[in-house]
Parts: C-alpha cells; structure tokens; sequence
C-alpha cells in the first residue's frame, strides 16, 4: 500500500474553527502487526516532528522496495490545536487555554468508558486458554465503546480520534522532548527489559518506567487497560501488555535536520532488527551503535525544585554524574537585604546522572531545574510523579 495522506477535520469551539489531524498510512493491510507513531501532542516540542518527517521519507523507501511487514500509522503533528497557541511573538502549546490542563494529562481511562453490561459480557466471553481470540474480543468491545462517544470540546473531539486509530496498534509511539535535556524513555515496567533494544538503537541516557505515573499520560492509556484487565479477569489469557512509550528527544531547541535524520534512521533500525522493516536475508540484523543503561523506576528520579525566585547559575551539565548534597545551582537573590549579592546552593537530592536541565535561568518558587536519574526510590516520589 503506498503512502496515504489521510486528513480529518476536527471542529473547533468557536464559530467557523476548524482543524486539521494529519495522518499517513503505508503497509499491507493484512499485515499482522500495527505500529503507531505521533509527534507533536505537546505542541511546542518539534524535535519529533522532525524525526517523523525524515521518518516519513525512510517509510515511503521501504514501501516501495516491499519491505512493509507492518502496516505504519504516523502522525507527525497530533496537536493541531496546540499548534495555533501563538501569543505576543511566542509559541505556547503545552496546556489548553481553555482550563489550563496539560495535552498529555488526563487521558480517559478506557475501563471506566466501558459499560456495566460490557464488563459482565466480558466476564463470560473471555477465553480461559486463547488470548489471540481474547486480543480479538476485547479490541471489538472497545472499538464499539469508542465508536459511540459523543465528545464535546475540540481536545476531547482529538483524543477520540486518536484513541480510535491506536485502539488496536500493536506498539504506539510517543515523541517528545524536555526543556534541555539527553535522550529518554518514559514506559511502563512489565515491557522492561524486553525493550532495551529501543533504548539502546534511541541512544537513550535514561528508561524511567512506572505503571501509573498519576497524570493521565497518553503512553499509559492502553498498557494500563490491559493491565486493568488482566487483573480483572485473572481466571482469562489476557494477551501481553501492547507496547507503548514516551521518547523524549533532547530538549527544545534541537530541532536539527542532520540530527534528527538520524534519529529517524535509528527508528528504522529499530524497526529492521525486530521484522518490521525487511532487507537483505543473508545479511546480518542491524545492530544499534550504542548500549544504553537498564531502567530505572521513575520514582527514583528527583525532579530538583527551588523554593523561591531568582537567577540560576549551574554548576552541573548534561550528562554529569552527581553525588547527593552536590550543589547542582546557585539561585542568586533579586530581593531582600543581600538582593543581588547572595547565591544560595541548591543541592541534590540523590546520586545519579543529570538528564536535564532549565533553559530559561530566572525562575520562580516551584519551578523544577533538573532531573537526576538515581537507583533509589525517592520517599518523596509518589502519586504524581510527573514534572508538569
């Protein structure tokens, strides 16, 4: 199948808004394995935009030599609404203005959507031994449960047309970036280790997991309804919790056409050594170039937070490896008595390595100025583990 370009018009809330979700398809679709990729739904963070487009041009190759064993769904800019958020020469894009919630929050979770009666359905219909026909089942429930909701706003009338391409992908693909930042995974444990690969064909510093990272995040929604279901029904063969993941590529300003090319050869690599794309039989697998870390809980990451405003002043890089009670800043005064004079040390809370940074250095009570990736569960870690 050559490369669709599929759009869909989403209606705004305002007189004559419109929008346009952007969608390509390429791969037979008989294929066995549905794999989705996005970039884009924080608006503002174009880095995977940039991968998707030289990503796109690699998948039309491929077709086009026959090499599909996979039917590809890619959006590389999922947030059309977030896209317009321009105000006094800067691009927003992070929240809805609308109530200020974060476009990657509060997902809907798929369990609480289903009927009663489709959850005692459920309960009789499910295999006890075939999981292949559970896959099947439970797919058909959830496409007629997302086929007859009635959304109201925009961001609602978006996140149903995603859920309803993604509801039956094999693997699901979310790009992101930080403020500044290395390359890192956010994903839920039970697909750990059993992804390393990506980690390692990414480059990745960092793979943080956690089942439940209490925001709502989009990569969470269908890993966390098969989870609900397996222990729901512990009695079926519920099928292997689908793939889904978070890539945070850099930070937001490395929007860079050779960099990011790359990036998107290294998805393709991904992609090679695991079947998706074919090649050349007698040749070996392609083999990623770099070995990256074993994940780590996410709740054993600090998200580093100052106490009041000021001006930062790091004394740490990217990459560093940095021992609890190391100073990572000095915040430098801008009130008070010593206003301008005094530089308090704002220290780390945990041993571990410096995946990412502030960009903007005046910074206000509550503002997070680093992640430090550790190995040990933080007591302060829990609930909502995400940095909004």
């Amino acid at each position: 199948m050559a490369l669709q370009h599929i759009v869909t018009q989403i209606d705004g809330d305002s007189p004559g808004q419109r929008f346009e979700l952007v969608r390509y398809k390429c791969g037979p679709d008989s294929a066995p394995t549905k794999i989705f990729l996005q970039a884009g739904l924080h608006a503002d963070e174009q880095p995977g935009m940039m991968v998707l487009h030289h990503f796109l041009d690699l998948l039309e190759t491929a077709d086009a030599a026959g090499q599909l064993a996979a039917q590809f769904v890619v959006m590389p800019m999922v947030n059309p609404i977030g896209m317009g958020q321009i105000q006094f020469h800067t691009h927003r894009g992070r929240y809805n203005p609308v109530n200020g919630i974060n476009y990657n929050r509060r997902w809907p979770n798929v369990m609480a959507l289903l009927g009663d009666a489709e959850i005692a359905d459920l309960a009789v219909r499910l295999s006890p031994d075939d999981s292949a026909a559970n896959r099947q089942l439970v797919r058909r429930v959830v496409a007629a449960c997302l086929a007859r909701q009635t959304p109201v706003t925009a961001v609602d009338k978006l996140r149903l047309e995603v859920m309803r391409e993604t509801y039956d992908s094999d693997m699901v693909f979310d790009l992101h970036c930080d403020d500044e930042a290395l390359n890192h995974i956010f994903i839920v444990p039970q697909l750990m280790p059993a992804f390393q690969d990506l980690a390692d064909w990414m480059g990745a510093a960092a793979v943080l997991t956690a089942e439940d990272s209490g925001g709502g995040s989009f990569d969470e929604v269908w890993p966390g309804f098969w989870l609900q279901l397996a222990r729901r029904y512990p009695d079926k063969a519920i099928a292997d919790v689908p793939f889904a993941a978070t890539l945070e590529y850099r930070g937001l300003a490395d929007v860079n056409d050779s960099v990011n090319r790359q990036d998107a050869h290294n998805l393709v690599g991904f992609f090679r050594a695991r079947g998706f794309i074919t090649g050349d039989k007698n040749a070996p697998p392609p083999q990623p170039k770099t070995t990256a870390p074993a994940a780590k809980p996410l709740a054993a990451t600090e998200i580093l937070r100052v106490t009041s405003s000021g001006v930062l002043a790091y004394q740490v890089r990217l990459g560093d490896m940095v021992q609890s009670g190391d100073v990572i800043a000095y915040l430098v005064a801008l009130d008070g008595p010593q206003a301008y004079r005094a530089r308090t040390p704002i220290t780390a809370g945990t041993s571990g390595q410096v995946i990412s940074l502030r960009s903007i250095k005046y910074v206000w009570p509550g503002c997070s100025i680093a992640k430090i990736a550790g190995d040990h569960l933080l007591p302060n870690r829990q609930g909502y583990l995400l940095e909004d």
